[in-house]
């Protein structure tokens, strides 16, 4: 990002703050926030060398007020500050059109950003997108595979049925081909399995 203030320059403008009012080093730290619309924001390290440099070529003196230390513009720095009334109109509209880069630098930097946000979102989804088919792919095969396994047992048990039915067909006609007799009890106890059997597999079903 291209600096805010060219060499000398921030100097220079401190001195222009201080012609406008007494300040303490915060203070000149939020004014210069302010004039560059929150784009930059000196540290410590960087305006107080600068105020001890001004002070001792004799262009700002300090007063400890409490716990601040409050900056005053002397008659020499306001003099200079007069003398350099061109560059500070200069100053400005550099610092105007670095605000400007600045903030065009943001912007593209913030566009690049959502941008790749809206990628890694798209491409998450299309993942999600891409697991849900394979469970919904996975449980319809798992679900074939269920109801092909019923089909299947289905016809083991239609082909067990059918064979007892004609097993005890044709074991009743042999008895009776052979002369044999056929109680009553005997065909009650047929029935009577026959339900029970019935009835288990009724409660199997429903398990």
């Amino acid at each position: 990002m291209a600096p805010v203030f060219s060499h000398g320059d921030l100097r220079l403008y401190l001195l222009n703050l201080l012609d406008e009012s007494p300040r303490h080093g915060y203070d000149l730290m939020q004014a210069l926030s302010d004039r560059t619309g929150g784009t930059y924001t000196p540290s410590a390290g960087t305006i107080y060398p600068r105020l001890a440099k001004l002070e001792e070529e004799g262009l700002v003196t300090k007063v400890v007020d409490g716990r601040k230390t409050v900056y005053e513009i002397t008659d020499a720095g306001r003099a200079q500050v007069a003398a350099r009334a061109g560059e500070l109109e200069g100053i400005e509209a550099g610092l105007a059109d670095s605000v400007r880069l600045i903030a065009e630098e943001v912007r593209g930097s913030v566009r690049e950003a959502m941008k790749s946000l809206r990628a890694d979102l798209a491409a998450s989804a299309q993942s999600e997108r891409h697991t849900a088919s394979e469970r919904a792919t996975s449980a319809s095969a798992s679900a074939d595979d269920d109801r092909a396994a019923s089909r299947e047992q289905l016809r083991r048990a239609e082909a067990l049925v059918g064979e007892f039915r004609a097993n005890v067909r044709a074991d009743l006609r042999s008895h009776l081909a052979h002369g044999g007799s056929l109680a009553a009890s005997i065909i009650d106890d047929l029935s009577r399995a026959l339900d029970d059997a019935s009835r288990a597999l009724t409660q199997a079903l429903r398990r």
